[in-house]
């Protein structure tokens, strides 16, 4: 036996639009003044300079105050020390000579001998300029010009769009019943295609 009754549900449509928030503003006039800084070249330059000292040569000729008593205090040194040396060996060999030998006259011919001959001959300066130098330098700078923006814009009057949300139903809910059975005949044995019901045990 079939169903006789075919129900059928329709669901509801909503269409849903969505519109975003914004910020809405009116466009203002701007000023903008421009400044120049003015850059520019330098160049520092610093020669080599020679360092020269001449102190030495120049006492080596003509020799300072100073100079001329340590020298002549070393050289009266010098002289006490060596008369000295002659003094004592002279000594000695008068202490050791014997009788009839010629001391005197064999000590002045070595005396003579002896002492080299002073020719007062020397280069002059005897001491060289002690000479230095610095090397040179030479420093480039260089700044390029500069631009200043200065913007000055005039007050701008913002408005603010809120958002919104639509909902648009398209279709309502509904129930559809169909009677999908066939006809009814009454009394039943009028149906063309009755049959009887064997009721019998």
């Amino acid at each position: 036996m079939y169903p006789l009754i075919e129900i059928q549900t329709v669901p509801i449509e909503i269409q849903m639009k969505v519109t975003n928030a914004r910020l809405e503003y009116a466009r203002g006039t701007a000023q903008m003044e421009i400044s120049r800084d003015k850059g520019g070249l330098q160049i520092r330059s610093q020669p080599i300079r020679v360092n020269i000292d001449t102190f030495e040569a120049r006492s080596s000729v003509m020799p300072t105050t100073a100079q001329n008593i340590q020298q002549g205090a070393q050289k009266g040194m010098q002289a006490a020390y060596q008369a000295t040396g002659i003094l004592a060996r002279e000594g000695r060999m008068m202490m050791e000579a014997k009788i009839g030998e010629s001391v005197i006259p064999e000590l002045a011919r070595e005396a003579t001998l002896q002492q080299p001959v002073q020719l007062n001959v020397q280069f002059l300066p005897s001491a060289a300029p002690d000479i230095s130098w610095d090397g040179g330098e030479m420093n480039i700078r260089y700044e390029m010009d500069k631009l200043n923006f200065d913007w000055r814009m005039e007050q701008m009057n913002f408005t603010f769009v809120p958002g919104d949300i639509e909902f648009t139903m398209t279709q309502r809910p509904d129930v559809v019943i169909k009677y999908v059975g066939g006809p009814l005949y009454v009394p039943p044995s009028s149906d063309p295609d009755y049959e009887p019901v064997d009721v019998k045990a």
